[in-house]
């Protein structure tokens, strides 16, 4: 693989040039930042000697042996560090390259990466003539993904880290970019500021709330799943009414509700549903909620509950139904929230509707129940209802 000629570029009020020996302290600095430890694959503890080991030995043989082409990101105006951009590798076969970064925590929310993303790739398509890039982040990275959408990378799907951070899950969001597709300078591009992807990433790309509620005068807490919530939520699968009404694997082990767990929170990471525990005035199990987002429709989600047999007829549920479904409205954008029964489910129902959902009717066939379609009664609540 032959050498890759290093140079700088001036676009959209940034420098991107080769890193420098007297960049190790700004570094050394950056890299003490929890998020670009958490979800990088820096040392950990990142020592001084580490960052003096990147900017004069690593960065330097990745441009000698055409491997790589690593930018420090500078404010052109004052030659503040503020970046870490570059192609973290470049494979000639192939003709094509992956765009790797960190934000310095002083230099966030400026649209820094974003910038130095989109004038790398144009670099890298105008002067290397590579055919795509790609970027690739662990699942739960929200932030990272945000930048790479605004920089025009079209993120398509999953696929297994080989060297994931220490301590992250495995599983990475992978996206490319073609030549013709990286956004002007100056361009808004896609997943702006105000765009739907943004709020959500500024949701996701943070750990899970605590909601409150109240039913009666007993104040209930929606917060996530712990381990000491797994006894409760195997008796509650075991009960027969649940059983009989829902889709729990029969009979429910302690390896389901394990698996349950980390469903809930691989889910959270990606994004795409969020359950939450119901607990009561002493922070014990009271129940489940989930509100899963509609993969087609990113205004609908719907929701699916199960309270525990010792809690049942105090009102706990609609409760904690209404402030999930506030929540939905309000913090993820969501216009329309549906639930849904097996027809019968009269318990269920009154929970659905005491949370103000309006049945709109019986969908025939619209559920698939332990092996075979039953029908479902279905209501909806929509943002519009709240005001």
């Amino acid at each position: 693989m032959g050498r890759v000629e290093p140079v700088e570029i001036i676009e959209d009020g940034l420098l991107l040039r080769p890193w420098r020996a007297d960049d190790a302290e700004a570094v050394h600095r950056a890299c003490q930042d929890p998020d670009i430890q958490r979800w990088t694959t820096v040392p950990r503890p990142y020592l001084p000697e580490h960052a003096h080991g990147f900017v004069t030995g690593i960065s330097g043989r990745a441009w000698a042996e055409g491997t790589g082409a690593p930018f420090a990101v500078c404010d052109a105006a004052t030659g503040e560090l503020l970046a870490s951009c570059g192609l973290v590798s470049i494979d000639r076969s192939l003709d094509s390259g992956e765009l790797g970064y960190w934000t310095a925590p002083w230099a966030r929310g400026r649209g820094v990466t974003v910038r130095a993303s989109r004038a790398v790739a144009r670099w890298a398509f105008d002067t290397l003539k590579l055919r795509r890039v790609v970027w690739q982040a662990e699942v739960g990275n929200h932030f990272s993904r945000l930048v790479a959408l605004r920089a025009g990378f079209r993120v398509s799907g999953e696929l297994r880290l080989s060297h994931p951070a220490e301590g992250g899950r495995t599983d990475a969001w992978i996206g490319s970019l073609l030549p013709g597709e990286v956004p002007a300078p100056g361009e808004p591009g896609p997943a702006g500021p105000d765009t739907l992807d943004a709020r959500r990433a500024a949701v996701f790309g943070r750990p899970q709330p605590v909601l409150f509620a109240t039913a009666g005068d007993i104040e209930l807490r929606l917060r996530p799943m712990e381990e000491r919530d797994l006894d409760a939520i195997v008796a509650t699968c075991q009960d027969l009414d649940t059983v009989r009404w829902t889709t729990v694997p029969h009979p429910y082990q302690r390896a389901d509700a394990d698996s349950y767990l980390d469903y809930c929170r691989t889910a959270w990471a990606r994004g795409t549903s969020t359950c939450f525990v119901v607990a009561d005035a002493d922070d014990d199990y009271a129940g489940t909620i989930d509100l899963r987002l509609s993969p087609a429709d990113p205004l609908l989600a719907d929701v699916g509950f199960m309270t525990a047999p010792h809690v049942r007829g105090r009102g706990y549920m609609s409760a904690a139904l209404a402030a999930l479904s506030a929540w939905g409205f309000t913090t993820l954008g969501l216009a329309r929230i549906e639930w849904r029964a097996n027809v019968g489910n009269i318990a269920s129902r009154r929970v659905a509707e005491k949370a103000n959902f309006t049945v709109e009717g019986t969908a025939r066939g619209g559920v698939q129940h332990r092996g075979e379609r039953v029908d479902a009664w279905i209501a909806a609540l929509l943002a519009e209802d709240l005001t």
